[in-house]
């Protein structure tokens, strides 16, 4: 019987092993053009049986459903020709037309405002022009809900001060859809067929939209359409939709909506979060999970549930579902799955739990955010007995090669190496000589550099450079970051006598060789988690630049803003109008950056926020990109490695073997400045 027994849990290991692991596939990307290909989804790495449980689901509301992965159906029910009303799941429609405008120029920004391209804007009634409110609405408080009109999709009054609360609302997205037409001076019905509805391949058999239901059928001679309502479509059309999303706005290599926006819908805008929300009783705290007329699930509400999950959701439950994560795109539309009312994300959560959990991955490892590396397959780590781990008691870490062969660091909430400092420091500088497993560290005392103050209390080194002899470093902790200079090794400092106050509350350098050898160009790359604060995670990470001679600048920086339709960076000096460079819903932290120039790739290292203490308990992902700004894939990631990730870490570049497979890992874990050796797998 034991012998049975275990050839049969050897049967059943061999076969799960034969399976994609979560968000792989190796067949390359596919394009239902004219039809979607078929696939089991055993074949696409699913469990069959946990996957029948989002239709059963679904089938509680009758309808019909659509499921994709890799871009091949694995599962569908229903009548696949027939349309639905899809109501609300109009506004994540809709707001497409938004992203053809920002890539066709026709908009500038979202910052714009409304009333620049709409001379009636807001009125009637005349009273929402007494409030003084109108010249300060922008389309991007229209998109995301925070404008202030009332629910309904007519000429509704306005609630309250723009971008001061969240309110569900038609009337506001109706407004942006009448902005957007004329723009265009065209129907949208038109304009989407022919830039949007149609390359994707839908016709207008599978999808309809209707005249406007609540305002005059034409604004200056031209057919007026609605946002908050309007469209009726099958789940094919909706889960093409739902894939041009997934791929990033491009679409058989041609970029139809700038991935910027892709990813600006699909992320929850920190000028949103956290916002009042009106009617709580039945949105109950919408603003934290609430992208660009899009929901998600960036808070974590679904426990089981990617947080990068993002859906379109419209009255009777008209769901529209993309995953980036596991590749995922599902459609659903009938009658309505929330029996009781108002029970939020309960009445979605068992459909869209399910499609998650029906992912079979590796050794049940955590769902990485990007795909895996073409590069690199992996990183085999030395034994956790091995790591060398000294200066006790301080963290942090950020680390560059200098000019004089050395690698210089800095410290927080510590004494440094022995000798350590009499005094615990919430920033020392320190100096590192050889190399592991013979290394040295020696204490830098600086009046002008050293900080004291425990915790955020403190202002603390997240970012360390050495350009042209000059060493910088980007500090933390106040208000939101500053950089500093020394001329002579870090013995005296100097600050500079501005700061970043938006955004970048942990900022990192990216690093090249010794003194910025071997940089890609004339340019200073700074990362962070989009966050004032060092302590909070964000859904994203964002990117500025600076020309090296010009580090302590203010007017020097610009801020990354996307990649255009073929696939240059674009770059705005206006920080509200900055992009993401990275997603990772609720887990973007502290991070660090460098070049391998080995294998040509840029390595950045990311603890995976999980608890606020990682000291010796965490997750640890490293991902990898050709270019500054990515395209991003995973080299390494766990949201437990086996031991302790600390606040921050990277690969320090004087460190790398010249092939650039074996690095070694500077870290804090265990409140030490902790190497660990570190082989890439190709």
């Amino acid at each position: 019987m034991r012998v049975q027994v275990c050839f049969l849990l050897s049967a059943i290991i061999t076969s799960l092993l034969s399976l994609p692991a979560a968000g792989e596939f190796s067949g390359g990307e596919i394009w239902p053009m004219p039809t979607w290909k078929q696939a089991t989804p055993r074949e696409m790495g699913m469990d069959a049986g946990v996957l029948g449980r989002a239709r059963e689901y679904a089938l509680t509301g009758g309808g019909s459903g659509f499921i994709t992965r890799h871009g091949q159906v694995v599962m569908q029910w229903g009548d696949q020709k027939r349309r639905y009303d899809l109501k609300s799941t109009t506004k994540a429609i809709g707001v497409t037309a938004v992203g053809l405008a920002l890539k066709d120029g026709k908009i500038k920004s979202l910052g714009d405002l409304a009333t620049k391209y709409h001379p009636r804007f807001g009125v009637p009634p005349e009273s929402n022009a007494e409030t003084g409110w109108l010249n300060k609405i922008t389309l991007f408080h229209l998109a995301t809900q925070t404008a202030g009109f009332d629910k309904p999709g007519g000429y509704e009054k306005l609630l309250f001060e723009p971008g001061t609360k969240w309110s569900y609302s038609d009337g506001g997205p109706n407004w942006l859809a009448e902005c957007v037409t004329l723009i265009y001076g065209e129907d949208l019905n038109t304009l989407m067929f022919e830039r949007v509805f149609g390359p994707i391949g839908i016709k207008a058999s599978d999808l309809t939209w209707r005249s406007n239901a609540y305002r005059a059928k034409e604004i200056d001679g031209v057919k007026r359409r609605e946002f908050g309502s309007g469209i009726s479509a099958n789940v094919n059309a909706m889960a093409r939709i739902g894939y041009l999303y997934l791929r990033g706005g491009r679409w058989k290599g041609k970029q139809i909506i700038p991935a910027s926006f892709v990813d600006a819908v699909r992320t929850v805008p920190r000028a949103v979060r956290g916002l009042p929300v009106v009617k709580r009783e039945s949105n109950f705290n919408a603003s934290d999970h609430y992208g660009l007329l899009w929901w998600n699930n960036a808070d974590g509400t679904m426990a089981k549930v990617p947080r990068d999950v993002y859906w379109s959701w419209g009255l009777y439950d008209s769901l529209i579902v993309v995953i980036p994560s596991l590749d995922i795109v599902a459609s659903r539309a009938g009658k309505s799955l929330n029996k009781e009312r108002n029970a939020g994300y309960k009445s979605i959560e068992p459909f869209i739990e399910p499609i998650a959990l029906s992912v079979i991955t590796e050794n049940g490892r955590a769902v990485q955010p990007y795909p895996t590396s073409p590069v690199t397959k992996g990183i085999e780590w030395a034994s956790a007995g091995t790591i060398a781990r000294k200066a006790s008691g301080s963290d942090n870490w950020p680390i560059t090669w200098a000019d004089d062969d050395n690698l210089y660091t800095a410290y927080g909430d510590g004494w440094g190496f022995e000798p350590k400092t009499k005094k615990k420091l919430s920033l020392g500088v320190v100096k590192v000589t050889g190399s592991p497993p013979d290394f040295k560290g020696v204490n830098i005392r600086t009046i002008s550099g050293e900080r004291v103050g425990q915790g955020a209390k403190g202002a603390k080194c997240s970012g360390m450079l050495c350009v042209e002899s000059v060493l910088y470093m980007l500090v933390r902790n106040v208000g939101n970051s500053q950089i500093a200079w020394s001329e002579d090794h870090g013995k005296t400092w100097k600050w500079c006598d501005w700061k970043f106050t938006t955004s970048f509350g942990c900022p990192t350098f990216l690093n090249f060789g010794r003194n910025y050898t071997g940089a890609r160009d004339k340019f200073v790359y700074i990362y962070s988690p989009d966050s004032d604060s060092a302590y909070k995670p964000a859904d994203r990470m964002v990117m500025a630049r600076v020309a090296k001679n010009k580090i302590r600048e203010q007017g020097g920086y610009e801020f990354f803003k996307g990649l255009d339709g073929a696939g240059r960076t674009v770059w705005t000096k206006d920080i509200a109008d900055r992009g993401a460079v990275f997603i990772n819903p609720g887990k973007c932290y502290r991070s660090g950056i460098s070049y391998n120039a080995g294998l040509k790739r840029y390595l950045w290292c990311q603890t995976i926020y999980g608890q606020e203490d990682m000291r010796f308990k965490g997750g640890l992902g490293i991902f990898d990109g050709a270019e500054p700004w990515g395209p991003w894939t995973t080299v390494f990631y766990t949201e437990d490695w086996d031991v302790g990730p600390g606040e921050t870490s990277s690969f320090p570049t004087k460190w790398m073997s010249r092939n650039g497979k074996t690095c070694y890992l500077v870290f804090s874990g265990e409140d030490c400045f902790s190497v660990r050796k570190g082989v890439l797998k190709d």
